[in-house]
């Protein structure tokens, strides 16, 4: 029996003699293999190189996918904690508190004002927060699986604290946020929680980051503050589905006059409204969205004022999703009135609001 010295510390595998094919190709009798094929003891059956396997490339990809959301989410925690120009105390004060929306369903007061940024080219815009007037009210139920919005139309006569009666967008002239939401309670009787103030500067930034979005019209020929020629906004569109620009989208949420249909007024944009913000709610899950997440979450805080923070806001979001696409629905006005002072408004009775106010509660 040989000694321990002369055993080899390994089996070597031969092949068989060549054929004359393989020989003409230049390969010979000795055995060219990597190490794999040598069986060593005490070793690895195979080469130590690590292989692409399915369980690897999927393991890789889950890993990136994570990676790719926490920056996202990173993204939209710092950009939210950077804002300047929240909210003031007054309006905070004016709040009530809420829970956490992914059990729980909070009152969120979306303000939009006719504040245009600086530098504008539109003639007569108010580039200043002070004396602006709210284009927008619409009051957003969400969360523990709810999403439903209801619209104010801004010439909605209503009394405002300590002013008086007038159309309800003169509220936020008179003072700021913190009458709005004063105002809205006393209308609706209900408690907001959160206030939202669309910043118009950032919030074609934020549609042109998800792909734009889909929205559906009738036949569309509007000029905001003398068209495009004259430094304001353009939009003709054809009846209907289009995917719009971020700018594109900003118009059709501020066209109140269509040339091209008379029948169009302040109820018709509040519907276009509803739709923009299910329509950014549907491109949000769309995979152009997935792909650049990074930017839209960066321009998402940008494109708001708000008393919420980037985990508040974060489950908002979140709650918005769960809860799916609200029904356009709006107050509808029994009535209208030129008053003195106040010019032509909109009249809609306690029966009116208290409908409204049911359905966006109750469903």
């Amino acid at each position: 029996m040989p000694s321990d010295l002369e055993q080899r510390p390994y089996k070597l595998y031969r092949s068989g003699p060549k054929g004359l094919k393989a020989r003409l190709r230049g390969e010979d009798d000795e055995l060219q293999g990597p190490v794999e094929y040598r069986k060593y003891k005490g070793g690895p059956e195979r080469g130590t190189g690590r292989r692409i396997t399915p369980k690897r490339v999927i393991l890789g990809l889950v890993i990136a996918l994570v990676a790719w959301l926490l920056l996202s989410l990173v993204l939209f925690v710092f950009s939210a904690a950077t804002q300047s120009g929240g909210i003031p105390s007054d309006a905070q004060a004016a709040l009530s508190s809420g829970g956490n929306m992914l059990t729980s369903t909070d009152t969120v007061l979306v303000i939009g004002t006719d504040q245009r940024p600086k530098g504008t080219h539109e003639g007569g815009a108010n580039t200043s927060d002070a004396g602006s007037r709210s284009d927008t009210l619409m009051l957003w139920r969400v969360g523990g699986g709810v999403s439903r919005r209801l619209s104010i139309p801004r010439d909605t006569l209503v009394s405002i604290p300590g002013h008086g009666t007038n159309k309800i967008n003169a509220a936020y002239a008179f003072g700021g946020p913190a009458l709005t939401i004063k105002t809205v309670d006393a209308l609706t009787g209900l408690k907001i929680n959160h206030v939202i103030i669309i910043n118009f500067a950032n919030f074609p930034k934020f549609i042109d980051a998800i792909g734009g979005v889909n929205v559906k019209t009738g036949r569309i020929c509007s000029q905001i503050s003398g068209g495009a020629a004259n430094g304001g906004f353009t939009l003709n569109l054809s009846p209907g589905t289009h995917h719009l620009t971020g700018i594109q989208a900003l118009t059709l949420a501020r066209t109140r006059e269509n040339s091209c249909d008379a029948a169009s007024n302040d109820l018709t944009r509040e519907g276009y409204q509803q739709q923009i913000l299910n329509a950014i709610k549907s491109q949000l899950l769309s995979p152009y969205a997935f792909f650049h997440l990074p930017w839209a979450s960066w321009y998402a805080p940008q494109s708001i004022r708000t008393d919420m923070g980037g985990p508040t806001l974060i489950s908002m979001f979140a709650a918005s999703e769960l809860g799916g696409s609200a029904p356009v629905q709006i107050l509808k006005p029994s009535g209208g009135e030129d008053i003195p002072g106040v010019g032509d408004a909109l009249t809609a009775t306690p029966q009116d609001v208290h409908q409204a106010v049911s359905k966006l509660v109750n469903g």
